[in-house]
């Protein structure tokens, strides 16, 4: 039986460090890999970069996706207290990672000639293996993706980091002021998912909404728009537009049943979107048999409304208004600041 093991930070795990792991797990009868990490040194690395630090058990997670139909290959972790990349202890560190796989290491596996000296020192019995050393077949590193940005390299990350990095973008706005279309064309644009408005599913399943919505149904509504969320952000393509949240269901709560729920402010109190587009009601109400607000004052009256709970909150939201030209071209512009 055959042991190898090859490790690394994985801050971010990419594409090169799949094709390493998966050709290494094909040479030997059982592969380790090891996690070795940080926070001091894995934050030092990612100060003045375009990817803030990641956790240690983010990346863990990672490498468990990655592996869990691998039969032969461990995922490890191994924690030092380097402040930064000159201060690792490789003597130190080596002694940790044979006391944690608890058997002979036959082969070390790495990308890098410059660990050869190094690992003859700290695996005397161990042969050094290299894989794609001059990185043609993958030509991507941690080190380019922190210093460029994910986004840039993209294809090069793995679909199980990916959802990691994805941009959430909130439409809100009241009654019939443009959401549903500004998100689905938002979405047809950038190539990527959308989060339907839960709240009109259920509405559509109960024949409408004015009268018949009970404050249990907003729970629901909370609950399930969660969960389109998530499934919408596993396959999303760097970002993903999402209509309407859960300070939105809590709005509704209050203009239906006339109640504000504690367990909606607490679910909208764990959100976290990266930008809130709010839609003025400066476009024609359009009666879809499940609306009831359409008197303009009425519809200016409940954005207000609405903007005094975002400010409660204190939320940072970009104001949208103007034709429907203007409102695509305005969102479009925003969006590619956030992504660029």
């Amino acid at each position: 039986m055959t042991v190898g093991f090859i490790g690394g930070k994985f801050l971010p795990l990419h594409l090169g460090h799949v094709y390493s792991i998966t050709k290494a797990a094909c040479m030997v009868d059982e592969l380790f890999v090891i996690l070795s990490h940080s926070e001091k040194r894995d934050r030092s690395l990612c100060d003045n970069s375009k990817v803030d630090y990641i956790s240690a058990q983010v990346r863990l997670r990672w490498l468990s996706q990655l592996t869990k139909d691998m039969e032969n290959v461990h995922v490890l972790s191994i924690k030092d207290e380097a402040e930064n990349e000159e201060e690792y202890d490789w003597a130190q560190g080596g002694m940790a990672i044979r006391n944690t796989i608890g058997k002979p290491i036959d082969i070390v596996f790495s990308s890098e000639t410059a660990y050869t000296p190094i690992f003859k020192q700290i695996y005397p019995n161990s042969e050094h293996i290299l894989l794609d050393e001059t990185r043609r077949k993958i030509p991507i590193s941690a080190t380019r993706i922190r210093k460029e940005g994910p986004f840039i390299h993209w294809n090069y990350i793995p679909d199980v980091v990916k959802p990691y990095f994805v941009k959430k973008i909130v439409i809100v706005g009241t009654e019939s002021c443009g959401k549903s279309t500004l998100t689905r064309y938002l979405a047809k644009l950038f190539n990527t998912t959308v989060v339907e408005e839960y709240g009109r599913m259920v509405c559509d399943e109960l024949g409408g909404c004015d009268g018949l919505l009970l404050p249990e149904d907003f729970q629901r509504i909370a609950y399930g728009h969660k969960l389109l969320e998530h499934q919408a952000i596993q396959k999303a393509n760097k970002v993903v537009f999402i209509d309407t949240e859960a300070m939105i269901t809590q709005y509704y709560s209050k203009l239906y049943c006339n109640q504000e729920q504690k367990v909606l402010d607490e679910i909208g109190d764990l959100q976290d979107y990266d930008l809130w587009l709010l839609l003025e009601p400066d476009v024609k109400w359009v009666d879809d048999g499940l609306r009831v607000h359409g008197e303009q004052t009425i519809r200016e009256n409940n954005h207000l409304e609405l903007k005094r709970m975002l400010d409660r909150k204190g939320i940072l939201y970009q104001e949208i208004k103007g034709n429907y030209y203007e409102r695509l071209d305005r969102a479009i512009k925003l969006v590619n600041t956030l992504v660029s």
